[in-house]
């Protein structure tokens, strides 16, 4: 089964919690601490998979976890760090914030590997704690929380061309007789459900590739029918090539097929409107002239329809709106082979005229910046009975003190670059803090100098 979409959970590893222990060896009397620090938590890692095409592994199982570090042990044993969890997914794969949308990674172009989420810190063990003023420290760092993220993947084709249009106009026969690409082709009255990629090879390794955009209908950029479904697909590609059925075979008016896939893609993404495209005028071969009518090669057709006066040839008429706008318009039959060389060549010099690189989305979410505590409020305040006394309180002053050996040069310099980093010292600054200041963090004080 194709599948370009499923939504997942992630979970990356904790970190192991230091230890708390003490020497207790045989002629080594009141021995030190020497507990160790906990293992790494493991990270989760998105890896691209030249040989998948579809997410369908996603559908039936949503949940993915890295596995926890170990904690610390005696004699200063590191604890053991946790395995990473490496999810395999198709070149084109996008990872978004299940709850807005933002991305987190695309997996394109050069970015082959990336670790979404960072396990948990491992926590230092007690003797790290040691000074000269604490011998025997009772204290050891837990391990940085594991991060969980809901997120969803989209699979948007990599590809130069993409082959849009109406249900039904021969978009797969064109696909199979343009390119390596083998798609199952019948008149069917629904649409293909299945995004088909080709590679068109136009010799001394020359070429492109081209993805039959299955059919869309009237109203797709809103979600009716798979709209959404398959206009992601269309957001990577250069070059669009509009198939329309000229010889209007089921009845439908060409130019307005034409004109309501194009509203389509603009209600969907404005930038998709400005795409370079070409028109496919498809099925001529069923296009029925008048006798003595001259088509648009300039041959006289002989075995069409009875003469009327009333009669328009459709690729004119396109030509006749769509080329002064600058979109080329090629007369085509898939089945017989008719303007296929052209129109490819066509679209290969469209193509020479645009940037190489493949469109990657940016990242517009970073996990790191969302550990847990970051987003943890806090307040800073002057006090109102001494001019030189400032408070700061809240849950993530709470937090921090409660992991952090404040009497140890490392644990100290630790609290002083949490101060900076959260902006505390900055908030201290515009409430007037001068040297010599006293700031309480609930029980601890301490003087205030920049």
């Amino acid at each position: 089964m194709f599948a370009d979409r499923a939504k997942i959970l992630i979970r990356s590893g904790k970190g192991g919690d230091g230890h708390i222990s003490f020497r207790r060896e045989k002629f080594v009397p009141d021995g030190g601490p020497d507990g160790g620090d906990g293992g790494r938590g493991g990270d989760v890692v998105f890896e691209v998979d030249p040989g998948m095409n579809t997410l369908a592994d996603y559908r039936y199982h949503r949940k993915y976890s890295a596995t926890d570090g170990e904690e610390g042990g005696k004699k200063r044993c590191h604890g053991k760090d946790g395995s990473d969890i490496v999810l395999k997914v198709p070149a084109g794969t996008v990872v978004t914030l299940a709850e807005s949308g933002e991305v987190i990674a695309d997996m394109s172009g050069e970015n082959r590997r990336q670790v979404v989420l960072k396990g948990g810190r491992g926590g230092n063990g007690n003797m790290h704690y040691a000074t000269s003023t604490m011998q025997a420290p009772v204290y050891a760092q837990p391990g940085q929380d594991a991060r969980e993220l809901e997120v969803v993947l989209e699979l948007k084709m990599i590809a130069d061309v993409g082959l849009i249009g109406f249900p039904n106009v021969g978009k797969s026969t064109l696909l199979s007789h343009i390119s390596n690409a083998q798609p199952k082709i019948a008149n069917y009255h629904f649409t293909t459900l299945t995004p088909n990629l080709g590679v068109v090879e136009l010799g001394y390794g020359e070429g492109f590739v081209v993805a039959d955009i299955p059919g869309l209908i009237e109203g797709a950029s809103t979600g009716a029918g798979l709209g959404h479904e398959f206009l992601r697909h269309i957001e990577r590609c250069k070059v669009l090539i509009h198939v329309v059925d000229a010889a209007s075979t089921e009845g439908r008016d060409p130019l307005e097929d034409i004109r309501q896939i194009n509203q389509e893609l603009a209600a969907y993404k404005v930038d998709l409107e400005k795409k370079p495209q070409v028109i496919a005028a498809n099925k001529v071969d069923a296009i029925f002239y008048p006798e003595g009518f001259y088509s648009e090669d300039g041959s006289e057709t002989e075995d069409g329809a009875a003469e009327t006066e009333d009669f328009t040839d459709p690729v004119a008429a396109i030509r006749a709106e769509y080329e002064p706008k600058g979109i080329p318009v090629y007369a085509i039959s898939a089945v017989t082979g008719q303007g296929l060389k052209e129109l490819i060549y066509g679209v290969k010099k469209l193509l020479d005229q645009m940037p190489s690189e493949t469109k990657v989305y940016e990242q517009e979410y970073f996990p790191e910046e969302h550990m847990p505590g970051n987003n943890l409020p806090y307040e800073v305040w002057k006090d109102k009975s001494d001019a030189h006394l400032f408070h700061v309180e809240g849950p993530k002053v709470e937090k921090m003190l409660g992991y952090t050996n404040l009497e140890s040069e490392k644990g100290f310099r630790f609290f002083q670059n949490f101060l900076k980093d959260t902006g505390i010292l900055r908030d201290l600054e515009k409430l007037g803090i001068e040297d010599g200041d006293t700031v309480k963090l609930y029980e601890l004080q301490f003087e205030y100098f920049k």
